[in-house]
Formats: structure tokens, sequence, C-alpha cells
């Protein structure tokens, strides 16, 4: 095997563990859409206005994917919603 073949093999092989994991805001019927843009800047580090669009989407589809990364970030930023009371899960 040459040396190109094998830092393919490589790259290919760090893609397939660098997958990435979705942080879902799902919708509910209890906090207010100021609360919930207020969380997404604060606790995701959103920009006010892709914070209202994903308050927005997330209204209107019951769910928005707000942050992608690895498992252990999105779990974290999870748990950090959770305890803000909002409703969010990792895929």
């Amino acid at each position: 095997m040459s040396i190109k073949e094998k830092k393919k093999e490589q790259c290919n092989l760090f893609k397939e563990t660098a997958k990435k994991y979705e942080l879902i805001l799902l919708n509910d019927e209890v906090n207010t859409f100021d609360y919930v843009v207020d969380c997404l800047i604060r606790i995701c580090e959103h920009e006010t206005f892709q914070a209202e669009q994903c308050a927005l989407i997330t209204h209107y589809n019951g769910k928005c994917s707000v942050r992608n990364g690895r498992l252990n970030e999105m779990n974290q930023l999870c748990m950090r919603l959770l305890e803000a009371n909002l409703r969010a899960e990792v895929n």
C-alpha cells in the first residue's frame, strides 16, 4: 500500500469516528418565545437572529436542530437546556 493510499484510509477512518450529532430543540406549550430565544443565546451561543429563527422553526414544526457537534458537547448543551426547563434531545 502506498503512502498516499494509507493517508486516504486514515482520513476516511477519521471521518467515521468524528460523527457529528445534532442538538434538537422540541416545542412545548409552557415557555415563552422570548425565554426560548434567551436560552438559545445564553446556552447555545446563538446570535439573536439565529435564536429567533430556531424558536420560530421549533414553534411551527415541533422541533429544530439548534447545534451540531461532538456527542459529549451536545449532551452537555442538552442538559443545560433541560435544566432551563426546555425540551431537547441529541440525535
